[in-house]
């Protein structure tokens, strides 16, 4: 009502926080560690399925990319030969940890 003091709404999400918490370690829980990797979540900042599409199309062009590289083509004609860019090249060869020619 009017004149009436209002309740601190941070310390009554605290106050409930905390009487959850008494409640999980009360009834003999325990916090867990997990780690790193094991809890589904991906990294990066981008998390759609068009990303994931177009990783998938560029996990399709690494090997023939790695191939004509391992083979000694420069890394222009190896971008030619597979159709795709500089840069698609250079962000395929990172997910797939192989490395490109450098310039001449």
């Amino acid at each position: 009502m009017i004149g009436e003091p209002m309740p601190d709404p941070r310390r009554s999400i605290i106050d409930e926080l905390n009487q959850q918490m008494e409640a999980f370690f009360g009834s003999g829980n325990k916090a867990q560690q997990i780690a790193p990797g094991v809890s589904g979540e991906k990294g990066g900042p981008i998390k759609s399925t068009r990303s994931e599409k177009l990783r998938a199309v560029r996990d399709k062009i690494a090997p023939r990319l790695k191939r004509l590289v391992d083979e000694g083509y420069s890394l222009h004609e190896a971008c030619l030969e597979t159709g795709v860019d500089y840069k698609r090249a250079r962000l395929i060869a990172s997910e797939n940890n192989f490395k490109l020619p450098g310039n001449p």
